[in-house]
């Protein structure tokens, strides 16, 4: 039927769509005759009757229309019905909104009886979202009077058509296209997996033999072959539920773009490591199954890992080191980490082993696995590891630092008003005993101080040449007090021992740190072995990693029989506040201050222990072989100024030494006049730079009191603003290290420039690089640790004016 004949002229086809109001304009003319024979003015009677009149005729013709219409419909219909009712292929008729009008026999057959239901409904049998396919179809139908779509259903291809009928109607029409592609039905009943394909790669069909070996049915070419694009007569990997699999690929083309793609098994040897004597290959190697299971081992990859029993998983071989070795594996197979390392640790009792094992995917008689490659990666984690915590120690050490260099100052001012408070107050006063605690615990404060800067290895150290013979035996008799009953202590040496240049009292420290940690290892009793040897080192040692250089070392070991320190605790004992003692036992400063002590010295520490049998701790200090004897610069005293009160306490005395703040509030109590052996200059004139106030308030007020002239200044820029006045006299500088702008250095040599021979006093929390080796960057001048007391800074100064 002509499309022409069917259509409405723009008039009629309104009036169709109008057509459900008539009966309101055959009332609305019923309403207006009515009114017509009750107004009694025969002009609007007359005029009444002629609206009712128009409305009527208007409904008549609108009705007349809209049946016309439906006439015509019907007409059509029924000549659709006898066009289709004998098609192959399910048909519908359906109206704008969708619902079903007319099913043909094979509609009937298929789907059941759905008059006035919508064809959504019946559709989503086959396939999803079947409204918004059929709503763009019919949008298309409507613009452009037909329109078509291929879709991929449960039971195979499907191509579904519609056209519309007149101006409210619309023909579809289902047609299976297994029964149109190449090959037909006939393909169902071949065994060998074959496939159709469209020109842009959607699968039109797949054959059961196919559908049996993927394990389902598919749309796409990628979710079948790994290795796109294909290449007819190449080899191509599947998918199949069992794992990847290798067939040869046969394509065929035929019409409208569409292909046959037959899959082709693979016979006899494949390509792989057959070609080469797997067994014999100098390269660690591993065959593993597309379930990561190890399939072969050759001889190298077992001198690796060990006994490698069969079908065992690579993850029960190695163990990953941030997420499962099976996802890995799984990856690899896809093709995702195709070639791309991973280190793992090898999971054997024996040592500990990293590996290194890069992953590649390969074909053996027609089944994916993959080839695992293995290299010794140990020394590599090594080196990694002694790196880690070679930044970790600096970090921590940095950080202490800083802490010390703080804290020192504040320790300064505290003691050093203290002090001041202590001169105006004699030992009856009843605020002396509480000066006098303020001034004990500042002492302690200091000595924790002075344990992170031995940590940080930034204390001022005075070395000198010691025989350890000597120093251990004048130090013998307090590590006898320090050890208690319990405990027996023996010192032994060896009979040829060579000197050692080191810090007399940091020294002392660290002996003393050991011996008291291994007393409290013993809770029991026990005995506690000091023993020195001479070792020579023919060559690099390496050891707990560190790297010690060749040369001859004296040994110091300090052995015990205690409870001993479990190798996953072993690593962190030298770290600062780092304890295996319970809370108030140890603030976990000792074995951290004893590692910066010798580590500062140019020595090592080292530590071995077996849990239930004992620790011993090995220093290794470089043996001084220069005949030069060097004297002692500090008077006898005993060893790191230790008290009865500390040893009573069992404190570990660390840090600089300070004089006790009592002695002096007895020499310089109320009312004395007393001055230092050497009394001041009255003329003597000191620059003081410090930045930090509360500081230089005290250190200003102690010089003031000694009787000296005092100019203050906060910053190095301050102090060389004073000194271009030529007609100021300046006879010592004490000056602070590190401050903002300019450092104390810096700032003292651009002083002497002008100033030349002036003398020099430097104060800090912790000794710059310049200080470390006991020497000053500055002619004639000193260091002076903070923090210190008011009696300390007068007599360094003293000193330093003669």
């Amino acid at each position: 039927m002509a499309r022409n004949e069917l259509a409405l002229q723009p008039l009629s086809k309104t009036l169709a769509t109008l057509a459900p109001g008539a009966v309101y304009l055959a009332l609305a003319a019923l309403l207006a005759a009515g009114a017509a024979v009750v107004v009694p003015d025969r002009l609007t009677t007359w005029l009444l009757l002629s609206v009712a009149g128009t409305l009527l005729v208007t409904s008549l013709v609108m009705r007349g229309t809209f049946l016309a219409q439906r006439a015509r419909q019907s007409k059509l219909q029924d000549a659709l019905a006898q066009f289709i009712s004998h098609d192959a292929s399910p048909s519908f008729t359906t109206d704008e909104a969708g619902e079903i009008g007319y099913q043909n026999r094979a509609a009937l057959e298929r789907f059941g009886s759905r008059g006035g239901q919508a064809l959504a409904r019946t559709l989503a049998e086959l396939f999803a979202d079947p409204a918004g396919v059929l709503r763009r179809l019919q949008n298309k139908a409507d613009a452009m009077g037909a329109a078509r779509e291929d879709l991929v259903t449960r039971r195979g291809h499907l191509r579904l058509s519609v056209h519309r009928i007149g101006e409210a109607g619309f023909l579809w029409r289902l047609e299976d296209m297994a029964e149109r592609v190449i090959g037909g039905r006939g393909a169902e009943t071949i065994s060998l997996p074959m496939l159709t394909v469209s020109k842009g790669g959607t699968i039109l069909f797949m054959n059961e033999a196919l559908r049996r070996l993927v394990g389902e049915r598919v749309r796409s070419l990628d979710r079948i072959f790994t290795d796109l694009p294909l290449r007819s007569g190449e080899e191509h990997e599947i998918r199949t539920e069992d794992g990847a699999v290798s067939a040869v690929v046969a394509q065929i083309e035929g019409a409208a773009g569409r292909s046959e793609v037959y899959l082709l098994p693979i016979a006899g040897p494949r390509r792989g490591a057959e070609g080469a004597n797997f067994e014999a290959l100098p390269v660690a190697l591993l065959k593993l199954s597309a379930h990561g299971k190890v399939r072969a081992a050759n001889r190298a990859a077992r001198g690796l890992l060990g006994r490698v029993e069969p079908q065992l998983r690579l993850s029960d071989l190695l163990e990953g080191l941030g997420r499962p070795v099976s996802d890995w594996v799984n990856e690899a197979l896809a093709g995702r980490a195709d070639g791309r390392p991973e280190v793992l640790r090898v999971r054997r009792g024996d040592r500990e082993v990293f590996l290194q094992v890069t992953l590649s995917r390969i074909l053996e008689n027609g089944r994916a696995g993959l080839l695992a490659v293995l290299s010794d990666a140990t020394q590599l984690k090594t080196l990694e590891a002694q790196f880690v915590q070679s930044q970790k120690m600096q970090a921590i050490g940095q950080l202490a630092g800083g802490v010390a260099h703080d804290f020192n100052n504040l320790l300064t001012a505290i003691s050093g008003h203290c002090d001041l408070l202590m001169l105006r107050h004699d030992k009856g006063d009843s605020d002396y005993a509480d000066l006098d605690q303020i001034s004990q615990n500042a002492n302690r404060a200091a000595a924790l101080v002075g344990q992170l800067l031995a940590f940080s290895r930034k204390q001022t150290l005075k070395p000198q040449i010691l025989d350890l013979r000597d120093t251990l035996s004048e130090l013998t008799h307090l590590l006898n007090r320090l050890v208690g009953e319990k405990v027996s202590l023996s010192v032994s040496h060896a009979p040829e021992l060579q000197p050692v240049r080191a810090d007399k009292r940091q020294l002392e420290q660290v002996i003393m740190n050991l011996v008291v940690n291994a007393r409290d290892a013993m809770p029991g009793g026990g005995q506690i072995k000091v023993e020195t040897e001479l070792l020579r080192i023919d060559g690099d040692k390496q050891r707990d990693r560190v790297t010690v250089p060749m040369g001859d070392y004296v040994v110091i070991k300090v052995s015990d029989e205690g409870i001993g320190i479990a190798a996953d605790k072993r690593g962190k004992i030298f770290e600062p506040f780092y304890t295996t003692k319970r809370t108030g036992e140890g603030t976990g400063l000792g074995l951290s201050t004893a590692y910066g002590i010798v580590k500062q010295t140019g020595g090592y520490i080292f530590c071995d222990s077996v849990v239930g049998s004992g620790t011993t701790f090995t220093i290794l200090l470089p043996a001084y072989d220069q005949l030069a004897e060097a004297s002692d610069p500090e008077p006898k005293e005993p060893p790191l100024g230790l008290t009865a009160d500390r040893l009573a306490t069992n404190a570990k005395p660390s840090g600089p030494a300070f004089a006790s703040r009592r002695a002096e509030a007895e020499a310089d109590g109320p009312g004395s006049n007393a001055r230092p052996a050497h009394a001041a200059r009255a003329d003597a004139t000191v620059l003081l730079v410090e930045d930090e106030a509360p500081v230089r308030a005290f250190a200003s007020r102690a010089l003031k009191l000694r009787g000296y002239t005092v100019l203050e200044a906060d910053s190095a820029e301050e102090a060389l603003e004073l000194l271009e006045d030529p007609e100021l006299t300046v006879d010592i500088f004490v000056t602070d290290v590190i401050m903002p702008g300019l450092d104390g250095p810096s700032w003292v040599r651009e002083a002497l420039k002008v100033r030349p021979g002036t003398r020099t006093v430097f104060m800090s929390g912790y000794a710059e690089d310049a200080f470390q080796d006991g020497t000053s960057p500055v002619e004639n001048s000193v260091f002076l640790p903070k923090p210190f007391s008011l009696s300390e800074l007068t007599a360094t100064v003293q000193d330093q004016l003669g």
